[in-house]
């Protein structure tokens, strides 16, 4: 890379992508560093350039002229906001292909996928036995379209592969939990806490007893907010220095994953907690019903499988502490956050 490197990034507002920007302000290279962020509240742009020196970009997903030049003039892209959002990975891919042709270097697409790609619905009836290795580039080859997130990131790899202006890695993120603690939370830019759990922790506050899809059977993985955000930075790492010599392309899959736990355990935890704080009398899980889930569910992967083994992270020097154990424990913050500012729970699909 060259002395100074443009990064853009978008989704920098949201829980990913704020704690990777915050990540990225904290960097021994920062001074070297330009960086650029798309997001669409004014007020924060203003917030980013003055406080912490980056360059804004006020726009949505939609706007892909604006995307098309970020990213080419970026050496290092990052997308974070919406793992499905076609529009603006074409926008990106276009951007990055005018940077090669301008200047002759291969721009890197870190992009933010995540492990519901790999999922294998049994409706929370039994356990899968089927682990994805994310070094498997046979086995992550399987994945069919139809999955989540496959779209994009086989439009991102077949862009290194095929084009070869770029080169791409699909970082993979299981189930993502901690409240976000950093410069970005602090100042009111970046969302502090998860998606996933607090969905089933609001509709289970509802509800006035913990809830699993059928039998909570289905296996996830787990990884904590922070130690997410390493991964990340070991990614751009490894970029800067060379970014042919690590796995990209078709290769380039990346799990942010560390021990397993059941639907059930997770949901055993919060009825566990809401029993400590008043909200039942009961910790074990039942089933949602069809109309819960009708009314708030409809689009969520939560009773899936989706077992990831990171041999590709960890073999850049990932090396998490914070496993099942933890997970489970700070599920009681979880609920006393949604009890004390309720999680809105919005259907994909209507």
């Amino acid at each position: 890379m060259s002395a100074q490197t443009t990064i853009h990034i978008n989704g920098v507002t949201g829980y990913i992508g704020g704690t990777v920007l915050a990540r990225l302000l904290e960097h021994p290279k920062r001074s070297t560093f330009r960086i650029t962020a798309l997001l669409r509240d004014a007020k924060k742009a203003e917030k980013l350039k003055s406080d912490f020196d980056v360059e804004p970009i006020v726009g949505s997903l939609d706007d892909v002229d604006l995307i098309e030049k970020a990213a080419s003039e970026a050496d290092i892209i990052i997308p974070t906001a919406d793992c499905d959002h076609e529009p603006s990975c074409n926008a990106i891919l276009r951007g990055a292909k005018k940077r090669f042709e301008t200047t002759g270097k291969r721009p890197a697409i870190i992009n933010t996928s995540g492990t519901s790609a790999i999922a294998v619905d049994t409706n929370g009836l039994q356990a899968s036995e089927t682990i994805y290795d994310d070094a498997s580039a046979e086995q992550m080859a399987s994945l069919p379209l139809t999955n989540l997130h496959r779209v994009v990131d086989t439009t991102l790899i077949a862009a290194d592969a095929e084009g070869g202006y770029t080169y791409t890695y699909i970082l993979m993120p299981a189930t993502i939990w901690g409240h976000a603690d950093h410069a970005l939370t602090r100042a009111g830019i970046a969302n502090y806490r998860s998606i996933q759990m607090p969905n089933v922790i609001a509709g289970s506050l509802l509800r006035g007893r913990p809830g699993v899809w059928g039998k909570g059977a289905g296996i996830w993985t787990s990884v904590e907010i922070g130690e997410l955000g390493d991964l990340y930075m070991l990614l751009v790492d490894a970029v800067l220095r060379d970014p042919a010599s690590v796995p990209h392309g078709k290769e380039g899959y990346y799990f942010g994953a560390t021990e397993e736990h059941s639907w059930y355990e997770a949901s055993r935890a919060v009825g566990e907690a809401m029993v400590a704080l008043g909200k039942t009398d009961n910790p074990e899980p039942t089933s949602f019903t069809d109309e819960e889930i009708a009314k708030w569910y409809k689009g969520y992967d939560l009773c899936s499988n989706a077992r990831a083994r990171p041999t590709h992270a960890t073999a850049l020097g990932w090396k998490p502490k914070q496993k099942k154990a933890e997970f489970l424990a700070s599920l009681r913050r979880e609920v006393e956050g949604c009890i004390e500012k309720p999680f809105p729970l919005k259907p994909i699909r209507p």
